[in-house]
């Protein structure tokens, strides 16, 4: 089987999204990243490719839920296969299966549902108090910050080079806001993502570039609320995180997408 060079994410992100068809419901394919200490391949551009080769068979509009079954290697190319399983006027489901050396890594259903006027919308408003996206610095700003510490150490100092150069390299500008809680007690946090070197999307596939964005950064809030750390001790240490389930359904009104909830 063909092989992959692992290497850093690409700054287009259409570079990160790319497939080749083989068949009709089948596609390869051709980058995958692998991010700084993690063992397989970054899920949100397996979720995102998934998304792509659904996409390109059947007409858009959708929710999806996929889980993650093993970590896939990014040395060796990913193979989509798509299966119709339903066609209807208005609605049709699709699973996506991903293989890697004839094993299967990754699944996905997608229901898609065509455009119709006058339907519902969805969206959560905006919590009081989160900084407009001018007021807040990139990550990798937010790092640089740190550089200036008096006393840190060559370790951290090279852990901390390491995550600035890979959210430079990386297709998606973050900025997070301050953490707080909400009403009912919940550690929280807003994010403003967006994609860099975007090419003109249809809808359809601007909803694949929000499904590689949907696995960033969000677990690390979990693990802050449990006030874990890879640097304390047992049993506070967080020796790994990993997606395994994982759902987002899209919504969109004539024409044009309100809103993404990530669930």
């Amino acid at each position: 089987m063909d092989e992959i060079t692992p290497s850093a994410e690409h700054e287009s992100i259409a570079t990160s999204l790319e497939l080749e068809q083989l068949d009709k419901n089948l596609f390869r394919s051709r980058t995958l990243y692998l991010p700084k200490g993690a063992r397989g391949v970054f899920g949100g551009q397996v979720i995102s490719q998934a998304v792509v080769a659904a996409t390109n068979c059947v007409d858009p509009q959708f929710g999806l839920h996929c889980y993650f079954l093993l970590s896939a290697s990014p040395a060796i190319p990913v193979n989509y296969y798509v299966e119709r399983l339903r066609e209807g006027r208005t609605y049709a489901t699709r699973s996506i299966k991903a293989f890697q050396n004839g094993v299967l890594v990754f699944t996905m259903t997608c229901s898609f549902q065509k455009p119709e006027l006058e339907q519902p919308i969805h969206q959560r408003p905006m919590p009081p108090g989160i900084p407009s996206p001018n007021a807040c610095l990139l990550v990798e700003e937010e790092l640089a910050q740190y550089l200036n510490a008096p006393d840190l150490s060559d370790e951290l100092r090279k852990y901390i080079q390491q995550n600035i150069l890979e959210r430079q390299k990386g297709p998606i500008a973050i900025k997070d806001t301050p953490k707080y809680r909400s009403a009912d007690g919940v550690l929280t946090q807003a994010f403003w993502m967006r994609a860099k070197a975007v090419p003109k999307y249809e809808l359809p596939f601007q909803k694949c570039i929000l499904s590689y964005m949907s696995d960033l950064r969000f677990l690390g809030v979990a693990a802050t609320e449990m006030g874990l750390s890879r640097r304390r001790p047992w049993p506070k240490n967080l020796g790994m995180m990993s997606t395994l389930d994982h759902t987002v359904w899209f919504y969109r009104y004539v024409g044009s997408m309100n809103s993404c909830q990530y669930n």
